[in-house]
Protein backbone atom coordinates (compact mmCIF):
# COMPACT_ATOMS: atom_id res chain seq x y z
CA UNK A 1 0.00 0.00 0.00
CA UNK A 2 1.28 3.60 -0.36
CA UNK A 3 1.22 5.75 2.25
CA UNK A 4 2.38 9.62 2.39
CA UNK A 5 2.82 10.31 5.96
CA UNK A 6 4.99 13.76 7.14
CA UNK A 7 7.29 12.70 10.12
CA UNK A 8 9.60 15.38 11.77
CA UNK A 9 8.34 17.88 9.15
CA UNK A 10 9.25 15.95 6.46
CA UNK A 11 6.92 14.20 4.03
CA UNK A 12 7.39 10.65 2.72
CA UNK A 13 5.69 8.56 0.09
CA UNK A 14 6.31 4.57 0.67
CA UNK A 15 4.98 1.69 -0.62
CA UNK A 16 4.35 -0.58 2.65
CA UNK A 17 3.29 -3.60 3.57
CA UNK A 18 -0.42 -3.88 5.28
CA UNK A 19 0.76 -5.25 8.26
CA UNK A 20 4.11 -3.17 8.83
CA UNK A 21 4.13 -1.42 12.55
CA UNK A 22 4.78 2.28 12.54
CA UNK A 23 7.83 2.23 15.05
CA UNK A 24 9.66 -0.61 12.27
CA UNK A 25 8.87 2.10 9.60
CA UNK A 26 10.53 4.76 11.13
CA UNK A 27 13.61 3.19 12.06
CA UNK A 28 13.91 0.82 9.54
CA UNK A 29 12.10 2.87 6.60
CA UNK A 30 13.46 6.07 7.90
CA UNK A 31 16.53 5.82 10.01
CA UNK A 32 14.67 7.73 13.37
CA UNK A 33 16.31 4.97 15.65
CA UNK A 34 15.30 7.05 18.66
CA UNK A 35 12.04 5.60 18.62
CA UNK A 36 13.29 2.53 20.66
CA UNK A 37 11.31 -1.04 20.01
CA UNK A 38 11.15 -2.37 23.75
CA UNK A 39 8.32 -4.85 23.80
CA UNK A 40 6.60 -5.14 20.64
CA UNK A 41 3.32 -5.57 22.76
CA UNK A 42 2.45 -1.59 23.31
CA UNK A 43 3.32 -2.21 27.69
CA UNK A 44 6.44 -0.59 27.92
CA UNK A 45 6.01 3.09 26.34
CA UNK A 46 9.47 2.88 24.53
CA UNK A 47 7.90 3.55 21.27
CA UNK A 48 6.05 6.55 22.19
CA UNK A 49 5.78 9.14 19.24
CA UNK A 50 3.57 12.06 18.48
CA UNK A 51 0.46 11.02 15.63
CA UNK A 52 -1.35 13.96 15.00
CA UNK A 53 0.00 15.74 18.06
CA UNK A 54 -1.20 12.56 20.77
CA UNK A 55 1.15 9.89 22.15
CA UNK A 56 0.84 6.81 20.70
CA UNK A 57 2.43 3.97 21.26
CA UNK A 58 4.44 3.02 17.43
CA UNK A 59 4.48 -0.83 18.16
CA UNK A 60 0.84 -1.08 18.59
CA UNK A 61 0.04 1.69 14.80
CA UNK A 62 0.45 0.14 11.47
CA UNK A 63 1.78 2.45 8.99
CA UNK A 64 -0.69 2.86 6.85
CA UNK A 65 -2.83 3.92 10.23
CA UNK A 66 -0.48 6.73 9.87
CA UNK A 67 -1.08 7.30 6.21
CA UNK A 68 -1.57 11.30 5.95
CA UNK A 69 -0.63 12.14 9.27
CA UNK A 70 1.68 14.20 10.65
CA UNK A 71 4.29 11.89 13.67
CA UNK A 72 6.80 13.56 15.37
CA UNK A 73 9.19 11.66 17.03
CA UNK A 74 12.38 12.05 19.57
CA UNK A 75 14.53 13.52 16.66
CA UNK A 76 12.06 15.65 15.57
CA UNK A 77 11.97 17.88 18.96
CA UNK A 78 14.86 19.88 18.95
CA UNK A 79 15.43 23.12 16.71
CA UNK A 80 18.29 24.33 15.42
CA UNK A 81 20.39 22.46 17.95
CA UNK A 82 18.26 23.37 20.86
CA UNK A 83 16.79 21.08 22.91
CA UNK A 84 13.50 21.11 23.38
CA UNK A 85 12.14 22.66 27.00
CA UNK A 86 11.19 18.98 27.72
CA UNK A 87 14.35 17.05 26.80
CA UNK A 88 16.62 19.70 28.60
CA UNK A 89 14.31 19.05 31.74
CA UNK A 90 15.85 15.79 31.45
CA UNK A 91 19.15 16.72 30.82
CA UNK A 92 19.28 19.19 33.46
CA UNK A 93 17.45 16.52 36.13
CA UNK A 94 19.75 13.45 35.22
CA UNK A 95 15.88 11.94 34.36
CA UNK A 96 18.25 8.87 32.69
CA UNK A 97 20.06 6.46 33.41
CA UNK A 98 20.28 3.65 30.66
CA UNK A 99 18.73 5.64 28.22
CA UNK A 100 16.25 3.26 26.96
CA UNK A 101 12.93 4.61 28.21
CA UNK A 102 14.07 8.29 27.74
CA UNK A 103 12.70 9.04 23.87
CA UNK A 104 8.95 7.40 25.27
CA UNK A 105 9.24 8.91 28.37
CA UNK A 106 10.34 12.34 26.68
CA UNK A 107 7.07 11.88 24.37
CA UNK A 108 4.74 11.41 26.75
CA UNK A 109 5.53 14.24 29.31
CA UNK A 110 5.14 16.63 26.47
CA UNK A 111 1.73 15.51 26.35
CA UNK A 112 0.73 15.35 29.47
CA UNK A 113 2.31 19.41 29.84
CA UNK A 114 0.17 20.16 27.37
CA UNK A 115 -2.76 18.02 28.90
CA UNK A 116 -2.00 19.66 31.86
CA UNK A 117 0.46 22.50 31.93
CA UNK A 118 0.42 22.66 35.97
CA UNK A 119 0.45 19.02 37.52
CA UNK A 120 1.45 17.56 40.71
CA UNK A 121 3.48 14.66 41.23
CA UNK A 122 0.41 12.06 41.55
CA UNK A 123 -0.69 13.46 38.27
CA UNK A 124 2.83 12.78 36.43
CA UNK A 125 3.34 9.72 37.75
CA UNK A 126 -0.36 8.69 36.79
CA UNK A 127 0.02 10.55 33.48
CA UNK A 128 3.24 8.31 32.79
CA UNK A 129 1.95 5.04 33.78
CA UNK A 130 2.69 3.54 30.52
CA UNK A 131 5.76 4.00 30.48
CA UNK A 132 8.29 1.77 32.12
CA UNK A 133 11.77 2.24 33.39
CA UNK A 134 13.64 -0.49 34.83
CA UNK A 135 16.63 1.91 35.92
CA UNK A 136 16.02 4.94 38.10
CA UNK A 137 12.88 4.54 40.13
CA UNK A 138 11.31 7.57 38.40
CA UNK A 139 12.31 9.67 40.97
CA UNK A 140 13.88 12.02 38.65
CA UNK A 141 11.73 11.81 35.56
CA UNK A 142 8.97 13.19 37.62
CA UNK A 143 11.21 15.71 39.09
CA UNK A 144 11.96 16.37 35.08
CA UNK A 145 8.44 16.73 34.51
CA UNK A 146 8.10 18.96 36.99
CA UNK A 147 10.64 20.98 36.27
CA UNK A 148 9.47 21.27 32.48
CA UNK A 149 5.92 22.18 33.63
CA UNK A 150 7.38 25.08 36.42
CA UNK A 151 9.36 26.31 33.77
CA UNK A 152 6.93 26.82 30.95
CA UNK A 153 4.60 28.59 33.69
CA UNK A 154 7.83 30.82 34.42
CA UNK A 155 7.99 31.73 30.71
CA UNK A 156 4.27 32.15 29.69
CA UNK A 157 4.16 34.41 32.89
CA UNK A 158 7.23 36.53 31.17
CA UNK A 159 5.36 36.56 27.84
CA UNK A 160 2.18 37.56 29.41
CA UNK A 161 4.21 40.91 31.35
CA UNK A 162 6.15 41.46 28.24
CA UNK A 163 2.92 41.75 26.05
CA UNK A 164 1.29 43.51 28.53
CA UNK A 165 3.37 46.43 28.54
CA UNK A 166 5.26 44.88 32.02
CA UNK A 167 8.42 44.13 30.19
CA UNK A 168 10.97 46.12 28.13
Amino acid sequence: MRITVTVDGTTYTDEVEPRLLLVHYLRDRLGKVGTVVGCDTSNCGACTVHLDGRSVKSCSVLAVQADGAEVTTVEGLSRDGVLHPVQQAFHDNHALQCGYCTPGMIMSTIDLLEENPDPDEHEVRLGLEGNLCRCTGYQNIVRAALDAAQKARAAELQTDNTTAGGGR
